[in-house]
């Protein structure tokens, strides 16, 4: 397969590199519509009885979704400012689509103690089309954007997804426009010419349109997050440059002993083409696993990332060696190898690790366990506005009702659904269990009685998800449902709970199925996962000390919020432990090379090492550049992923990859590459593994 994509591209290159150009200007173009199909939702789980309390309110409940404006002035009830707000709620209520606007200034609870703000809820009718409740929303959000007062600020409902999304295009816009020129210098400084340094961006830009295009595709059919968006846009620029980088470094070996540009490509697509192909598919493979989790959400984003990947392999395998056919004689073979000197730092750290393998190893994984020892008291939550920038609407409203009422006010509530025939003393026992501020009932056509429960403190902190528990097990058998954010939470942390153990599974099995295959090797597939598995551990053990429990989460733009977003550790787990089978392909492949072509086991560590050791590092800087920019947006989610994904990648390129890679290896010896022969057999018959590249000096 790789030898027919490396012919297509070498024969037709311009074909390829026009259909690739048609490809982007799409992606570009159509692509982008993505953002504003964007949605807020998250730890929805289908089946659960908080998604199903929510679809049976839907469709007996005349009410539809609501807005929330915040008016703040010095004394709202001054004559100036009740004249402009009461003249803005009688305009609300004559707006086709909007069922209700309570006067803030009778309606209990609205008005705050000290005067100088109110809440306006603004309440759409049920039923309404995607058209028609987008003109409602528009023209309530302008009504109440004209009161004449300090500050005004208007979210929720409808309008925080459409808020959301274009926040989120602004953050991909600016993290783009910062990290292409700093991905750039850094290109420069290792390939010490602008046409090499180029190619890895063009294949990035294609990488960024692709997953604008799998992303705008697969809006059509399901939800996609905000926060989808941005992470596989990250990785999408990330993956690419890494495979350019990997492919280009090549091409310049090839070119040191073959002056024929187009049969260096096809030996560059064959040699290292191997290994992207490989490293695709374990980055699917490691996202493979949010599929066993029925949140769309999850399976959303594992389905989004792995067609990005697609994209950046295939971006990788046939538009780079087209560019590299065209271009390729202008850009110079790399210097000849000059026996000692090549990598020459990273051959002493492999003999340094090789010959004190158990200090090494006893150092380093303490070093990491003592960094992952915060992930033992992990928390997660859906999290409230703090989670947002402090510049968007949503955080806004959320910054002045907390500054101006008391502690559970715009908290939402727990909904009970009482049916018909329900125990009339069921509500009773609800309203009496402890930590309930405040409850409403609202009776609806059928019958069916809503009991609405604003708990003492957070949404989703522990006296909302315990009054959940308690609620459901109150209602024995009768008719009841409880839903609303507390139960979505206490829903998805079952979920996460009951089906974690068969993702990792399903991930773990695939991905020492696909390292036998490329290796040969039994043991070594072992080792790669338990020490892939310490970084991983030492990366979620910052990121909880971060952004969980405050330590220098102000220097990133963010605050300690007492727990992690819900989604953000599985996510990290699964696309770092991906990221870091990539490094680990790209030294197993020389040190496969080299234990070929030598049999020397602690030669062929070293040599590995010494040929891989630049692109690895380089790898890495890149790819934490572009997290790194993806940081700056200010959501919280997005910092979480962002910081673990880059220390995961950094530890796993320095301390897993450079000491503990060549320690392990070191003590395991010619064992290493041990298997049973009946598996010696099958690796032999269906096994990929790197041709031999230039002949190898023993290091």
């Amino acid at each position: 397969m790789l030898s027919a994509l490396a012919r297509a591209a070498t024969r037709r290159p311009r074909t390829v590199i026009l259909t690739w150009l048609a490809l982007i200007v799409l992606g570009l173009g159509l692509g982008t519509g993505v953002f504003g199909r964007l949605s807020d939702a998250v730890p929805e789980v289908p089946g659960t009885e908080s998604e199903s309390t929510e679809a049976l309110l839907e469709r007996i409940d005349p009410r539809g979704e609501s807005i929330t404006a915040v008016v703040e002035a010095p004394r709202v009830t001054d004559a100036p400012v009740r004249r402009t707000v009461e003249a803005a709620v009688a305009d609300l209520r004559r707006i086709p689509g909007i069922a209700d606007v309570p006067d803030p200034y009778t309606a209990r609870g609205l008005a705050a103690a000290d005067g100088r703000a109110l809440i306006v809820p603004i309440t759409l009718e049920g039923g309404l089309g995607d058209d028609a409740e987008d003109d409602a929303v528009d023209a309530a959000a302008d009504r109440i954007n004209q009161v004449d007062a300090a500050d005004v600020h208007v979210s929720g409902g409808p309008l925080l997804g459409r808020q959301l999304g274009e926040r989120a295009q602004q953050d991909v816009q600016r993290a783009e426009l910062f990290s292409l020129p700093v991905v750039l210098a850094l290109l420069l400084l290792v390939f010490g010419g602008l046409r090499a340094a180029g190619l890895p961006l063009l294949v990035a830009v294609s990488g960024v349109a692709g997953a604008f295009l799998a992303l705008f595709g697969f809006s059509q059919i399901t939800e996609i997050s905000v926060y989808v968006v941005q992470v596989t846009t990250m990785l999408g620029l990330g993956l690419a440059v890494d495979y350019a980088l990997l492919m280009v470094m090549r091409f310049r070996e090839e070119r040191r002993t073959s002056a024929d540009v187009p049969e260096a490509v096809r030996r560059t697509v064959d040699r290292a083409g191997r290994t992207i192909l490989f490293s695709g598919l374990t980055v699917a493979v490691s996202l493979s696993g949010l599929l066993v989790f029925p949140s769309p959400f999850l399976r959303s984003m594992g389905l989004a990332v792995a067609a990005v990947v697609v994209v950046d392999m295939l971006a990788a395998l046939t538009l780079l060696p087209a560019l590299l056919t065209r271009f390729g004689a202008r850009i110079a073979p790399s210097k000849p190898r000059v026996p000692g000197e090549e990598g020459r730092a990273f051959a002493r750290i492999a003999r340094f690790a090789g010959r004190r393998p158990i200090a090494v190893m006893t150092v380093s994984v303490l070093a990491l366990l003592s960094l992952a020892l915060p992930v033992t008291n992990l928390r997660i939550d859906i999290g409230d506005a703090r989670q947002l920038p402090a510049a968007t609407e949503a955080r806004q409203v959320y910054d002045t009702v907390r500054a101006h009422y008391p502690p559970g006010a715009g908290v939402d509530p727990i909904v009970i659904v009482q049916r018909p025939g329900t125990d009339p003393q069921f509500a009773r026992r609800v309203t009496a269990l402890p930590g309930v501020a405040s409850y409403e009932t609202q009776p609806l056509p059928d019958g069916t009685r809503v009991l609405r429960v604003k708990p003492t403190g957070a949404v989703d902190g522990p006296t909302a998800t315990q009054l959940v528990r308690d609620a459901r097990a109150l209602r024995d058998s009768g008719p009841v449902m409880v839903g609303g954010t507390a139960a979505r939470l206490v829903d998805f942390r079952h979920m996460l709970a009951e089906r974690t153990a068969w993702a990792a599974l399903t991930v773990l099995v695939g991905i020492l199925v696909l390292l036998f295959a490329f290796t040969g090797s039994v043991l070594i597939p072992l080792r790669t996962v338990l020490t892939t598995l310490l970084s991983l551990g030492a990366a979620l053990g910052v990121v909880v000390l971060v952004f969980q429990d405050g330590h220098l989460a102000s220097w990133l733009g963010g605050e300690g919020l007492g727990a992690l977003s819900l989604t953000a550790p599985p996510l990290i787990v699964a696309i770092a432990f991906g990221l870091a089978m990539d490094y680990e392909l790209f030294i197993l492949a020389r040190m496969r090379e080299s234990w070929t072509a030598m049999g020397d086991a602690s030669g062929a560590v070293v040599s590995g090492l010494r040929r891989s050791g630049r692109v690895v590092s380089c790898a890495a800087l890149l790819l934490a550049v572009v997290f790194g920019a993806f940081m700056t947006g200010g959501f919280a989610p997005i910092l979480e992923i962002g910081l673990g994904l880059t220390l995961a990648v950094l530890i796993d390129a320095t301390v897993v990859r450079m000491l503990l890679v060549p320690a392990t290896m070191a003590l395991l010896g010619r064992w290493a590459w041990w298997a049973p022969r009946p598996l010696r057999r099958v690796h032999e018959r269906f096994g990929v593994r790197e041709d031999a590249g230039e002949p190898l000096v023993r290091s």
